[in-house]
């Protein structure tokens, strides 16, 4: 039952960093620069996970966090100082009702995970105290 445990484990550990992604992109979903200054704008991130626990166990965990080949959205704003000679501005790859989709959808993954953790632990508890 212990690596009921371990399984769900990785599974939270894998999900807290697909939402770490995503609040990431979310944050910059209007960055037009990288963080050294470069012109060119915030590329969407994504997580890929793979099974097992990275360690030759059951479970799953975080194999790649991939950057979005997607093209850049252009939008005309002639005022923005890092418009193009037609008025244009690339702006990420970043759509944030996919963001928050995706949030919804790890957030759901999580919290099924702590609950099966929680049936575990309601088992193992039971097993004791029928040993008892």
């Amino acid at each position: 039952m212990i690596r009921a445990l371990d399984i769900s484990g990785s599974a939270l550990t894998a999900q807290r960093t697909r939402l770490d992604v995503i609040s990431a992109n979310m944050a910059c979903a209007e960055a037009t620069h990288q963080e050294d200054g470069t012109p060119i704008p915030y590329r969407r991130r994504f997580v890929t996970f793979m099974t097992g626990d990275g360690n030759g166990g059951p479970g799953v965990h975080v194999d790649a966090v991939q950057l979005d080949p997607s093209p850049f959205q252009a939008r005309y704003d002639p005022g923005h100082p890092d418009a193009d000679t037609r008025g244009y501005v690339q702006l990420p790859n970043v759509s944030l009702t996919m963001e928050y989709v995706d949030a919804l959808a790890a957030s759901r993954a999580y919290e099924a995970n702590v609950a099966m953790m929680n049936v575990t632990r309601n088992m193992v508890q039971q097993a004791i105290r029928a040993m008892a």
